[in-house]
């Protein structure tokens, strides 16, 4: 495992620079996001809050925006209890509950701009809480459409990425590492443009560096995404990881970054797509299982839940 004599491109590095990989932290996330923790920042930050809740997952938005809902209904329930029972106007309940519910149910309306009239604000004090809700619950539903619209107008890739990155058989008695990806989406995929590139930690001087190498790939580019796309390096002489056994890619802490970009014929924009593949990401002697077949129309059927399935192989080769 000597790759010193190789030249390296600091263009290839990520924007990490020499960093080591410590404790088996990718340079990049399974699911595509950075591996850095911005600290400094102001905790309100208005930004970040816009980005966050636009590229969360759908079920973290919808607990952040139905939280939000329930907190300012009872933050307001509260402040008409706390204006004494005569603050609303055809309240059914006697106990201090009953109140507290009439109250609840009354904000829901007010925020809401609903209005169903069998309750009322009694007094001015009421009335000025009632008005101020209203305001805040227009804009506030106002800025959960805008997230809402964002959230749904922005174009994305939604590839899935098999499980595992395979070491397999390939042409001519040789190996190829190798990993499967496929559109989840219905929509259509052109020009596809793949990129991977290999980094590992090296001894410089007694000092851990970190190296990144692109891999040469079988096929870079893809005119249009059919069904699913193996993509493959061929694990030939000028290959980086010729010499690597299964003892150098661990103590090494290797780590495979895959960077995919592509034109959204929806949209018709470019989108970006990304994940990473560590040595505990790797199968020996494997190869991967069809994911797909005809139906009794003849008709491909891609089946996506198979694109992680492999299968063990027989091997006569060493690496």
């Amino acid at each position: 495992m000597d790759l010193k004599k190789r030249k390296v491109n600091p263009e290839d590095d990520l924007g990490f620079g020499k960093q080591p990989v410590m404790k088996s932290q990718p340079v990049i996330n399974k699911d595509g996001s950075i591996n850095v923790k911005r600290t400094g920042l102001p905790f309100l930050n208005s930004v970040n809050s816009y980005q966050s809740m636009i590229t969360m997952s759908w079920g973290k938005f919808w607990m952040i925006v139905l939280s939000g809902y329930m907190l300012a209904n009872i933050t307001f329930a509260c402040i008409y209890v706390a204006l004494g029972p005569d603050s609303l106007d055809g309240k059914s309940g006697t106990t201090l509950f009953d109140h507290f519910m009439d109250a609840f149910f009354f904000s829901a309306q007010t925020i809401s701009t609903v209005g169903y009239g069998h309750i009322s604000p009694q007094g001015m004090i009421a009335n000025i809480v009632a008005a101020m809700e209203s305001m805040i619950g227009l804009l506030s539903f106002a800025l959960a459409t805008g997230l809402l619209y964002g959230r749904f107008s922005r174009p994305t890739a939604r590839i899935k990425y098999s499980e595992k990155i395979l070491i397999s058989p390939y042409i001519e008695n040789k190996r190829g590492l190798m990993f499967r990806l496929a559109n989840v989406r219905r929509n259509i995929l052109i020009d596809l443009e793949m990129e991977m590139l290999f980094s590992y930690n090296e001894e410089v001087n007694g000092k851990t560096e970190r190296k990144f190498f692109p891999l040469e790939l079988e096929r870079r580019f893809v005119s249009i995404l059919t069904i699913n796309w193996t993509v493959v390096h061929p694990i030939d002489d000028e290959s980086p990881i010729k010499d690597f056994t299964r003892e150098d890619f661990e103590k090494s802490e290797v780590v495979f970054s895959v960077i995919l970009k592509t034109f959204d014929d929806t949209f018709s924009q470019t989108v970006h797509s990304r994940t990473t593949y560590t040595y505990k990401d790797m199968v020996w002697d494997a190869k991967f299982k069809p994911a797909f077949d005809r139906n009794e129309d003849g008709r491909v059927v891609l089946h996506l839940e198979n694109i992680d399935d492999y299968e063990l192989v027989g091997s006569d080769f060493q690496v």
